[in-house]
């Protein structure tokens, strides 16, 4: 499918930049009128609407809006935020489902087109897109939250006729695109990061989604991906069929030859060795699972879902061939088995599960899909840890259970993915995550006795989920890393990379190269997407000699400046793959430099058209230790 045109990404960006101004204001306005600010309820509110505010107050604090326990009052800038996005998604949400053929009436469970809509809104005096919206909540039950109070917020009907203007305004091309998505969330940021930017404070948790945000770039992604999931496939394939690896003509006829529905592996690229015989440049990553159904791939920092849905593509594909399946059942056990991801915004880690469900429908029709294996790891507790533990009642063990959870979780908005559950305490939990999943429906089921216990307890299950995945060991690990110099961070995130992360310290960016080879099971891979300078730079000597002697490097592709469309011309980027695994003495790895052209374009096209050159792992430790002897 087609990717936004210039003239569509611009469009798009001013309609989201719109929306998010009419819809933030819209939001405070609404929760004005409910008094949620304020120490008590309108005289004149309903009892609805009082048990509205009751919740509304609730979930704020959850967020981190903190209540004045002695004025009585509470802040209300996450909760605003939260309302404006979830309202303008939840209509976005909608249209991409129509446009795709994809919204269901819930009745009938027939898809309907917008025109259908339409008619039913006038028969019911609703607008379109409020029904539309409505038909899209129980469709998407990891997207939006069944209960969020959120969505109960009745906005001006002049606010919601504005915003249902701007997401008329938008072409139906806009919602065909495969990389709308993602550009949705950059710009939704957009404003704010350049005045965070602008500020040049220290970045904590309100700052840290929207400053650590960049979409990446489709060739970014194909190009890691082709060379570790597209090199294991083509690895296994020519050592079952050496004919065609002593035979092919060249690296276009065996891309063709191992291309597979939804995996047309276009960036794999091939050596032709000694003997005659083509193998794939990075290596056949031997040290993985060889069956496609043992295979767990995470993206670690998720975004909007850009790693996630094309590694989605690919092991649909490989199952299909392995397992004859057909295409419905290949896509529901790759969701099942394979598929994982962690996100520290919970904003976007919503666009990442519903660019999910949209990639599966488009392949096998509307389905009920299984139960996605993503998570926000960047929730936090936000209540006394007395109050957190009361959750668990008498029960000793669940008791403990929700104190690991507490102390995990609670800087996660700064940290992320990094947290480690398995650093320090080993492998065994104090309790099993999943066990208390019993523990947090029945809190969950008691919400109309208390609205501050049901909303810990939702975001217990969320951390809960959460934790299961950061303590899981991976075949791949690909991602997208945040960027952010040691010199902007907090004092948290600050500290924790210098005790946990003393070598990479530097940047955020390089914390994460070595947390994503924590992810990895031995002899596992990781794939990321990075800032150049830990390759080169002295401040990471320490480093690259540790990732030299212990890690295996199976390509290294030089991007330079300027690989990306958005404005970050001075960037020195560099796609890097490598094992967890002992580096034989003899290991190559593959080498590529495209950081002399000027566009993204130029760029994608060499990394194709350009000769992979061979490295020697142990020649390039051997003149580190070199350099490093002569200071």
């Amino acid at each position: 499918m087609a990717t936004l045109s210039r003239e569509l990404r611009k469009t798009l960006e001013k309609v989201t930049a719109e929306a998010r101004e009419v819809a933030e204001e819209a939001a405070a306005k609404a929760l004005s009128s409910l008094a949620v600010a304020d120490k008590d309820p309108h005289r004149s509110m309903s009892k609805e609407q009082a048990a509205l505010r009751n919740r509304l107050r609730a979930h704020g604090r959850q967020l981190g809006d903190r209540r004045n326990v002695e004025k009585g009052t509470q802040e209300t800038n996450h909760l605003i935020a939260e309302c404006a996005y979830e309202h303008w998604h939840r209509m976005l949400f909608a249209r991409f489902l129509a446009e795709n053929q994809l919204l269901l009436e819930p009745e009938s469970g027939v898809a309907i087109a917008i025109d259908e809509v339409k008619e039913m809104a006038r028969e019911r005096n609703k607008d379109w897109v409020v029904l539309a919206g409505e038909f899209a909540v129980p469709m998407l039950p990891q997207v939006f939250r069944q209960d969020d109070p959120v969505l109960e917020v009745p906005f001006a009907p002049e606010d919601r006729k504005r915003l249902e203007e701007l997401v008329e305004s938008l072409s139906a091309q806009v919602f065909a695109a495969t990389d709308s998505l993602g550009w949705c969330y950059q710009f939704w940021q957009s404003e704010e990061k350049d005045a965070i930017n602008a500020r040049g404070n220290k970045i904590g948790a309100d700052e840290l989604p929207a400053v650590t945000q960049l979409f990446t770039e489709d060739y970014m992604v194909d190009f890691l991906l082709d060379n570790t999931l597209g090199a294991w496939h083509a690895g296994k394939v020519l050592a079952s069929n050496p004919r065609l690896a002593e035979s092919a003509g060249g690296e276009e006829e065996l891309r063709a030859a191992l291309a597979l529905p939804g995996a047309a592996w276009s960036y794999l690229r091939f050596i032709k060795g000694e003997d005659g015989k083509w193998t794939p440049a990075a290596g056949s990553f031997d040290g993985w699972p060889r069956a496609a159904k043992d295979l767990k791939c995470l993206d670690p920092c998720m975004g909007s879902g850009h790693f996630v849905v094309a590694m989605f593509e690919r092991l649909v594909g490989l199952r299909m061939a392995e397992e004859t399946l057909d295409e419905a059942a290949a896509v529901a056990a790759v969701i099942r088995d394979n598929l994982f991801g962690l996100e520290i915004d919970p904003r976007c880690t919503q666009i990442g599960a519903f660019n999910l469900a949209l990639a599966a429908w488009r392949r096998a029709g509307h389905s009920r899909l299984p139960a996605m294996n993503l998570a926000c790891s960047g929730l936090a507790p936000n209540a006394q840890e007395s109050d957190w533990l009361a959750l668990a009642g008498k029960n000793e063990k669940l008791q403990n259970g929700m104190s690991r959870l507490y102390g995990l979780f609670k800087d996660s908005p700064v940290l992320g993915s990094l947290i480690n559950p398995r650093a320090g305490e080993g492998d065994l939990l104090v309790a099993a995550f999943h066990e208390l999943q019993p523990l947090l429906e029945k809190a969950l089921a008691q919400e109309t006795k208390d609205d501050t216990a049901h909303e810990m307890a939702v975001t217990a299950r969320g951390l809960a989920k959460a934790a299961e995945i950061l303590a899981g060991q991976f075949t791949l690990v690909a991602t997208n890393v945040p960027y952010l110099g040691r010199g902007k961070q907090g004092d948290v995130l600050r500290d924790y990379c210098e005790r946990v992360h003393a070598a990479a310290k530097s940047d955020l960016a390089t914390c994460f190269v070595e947390r994503c080879l924590e992810f990895c099971a031995k002899g596992s891979s990781t794939a990321l997407v990075t800032p150049q300078n830990w390759l080169f730079l002295g401040t990471y000597k320490g480093l690259r000699r540790n990732l030299l002697e212990t890690v295996a490097f199976n390509s290294v592709a030089r991007l330079g400046p300027r690989g990306f469309q958005t404005p970050m011309f001075d960037f020195n980027v560099v796609l890097v793959a490598l094992t967890r695994s002992q580096p034989a003495s003899e290991l190559e790895f593959a080498g590529i430099d495209v950081g002399d052209d000027n566009t993204p374009e130029c760029k994608a096209h060499n990394l194709l058209a350009k000769p992979i050159v061979l490295g020697v792992q142990k020649a390039q430790l051997q003149i580190l230790i070199h350099e490093l002897n002569l200071e």
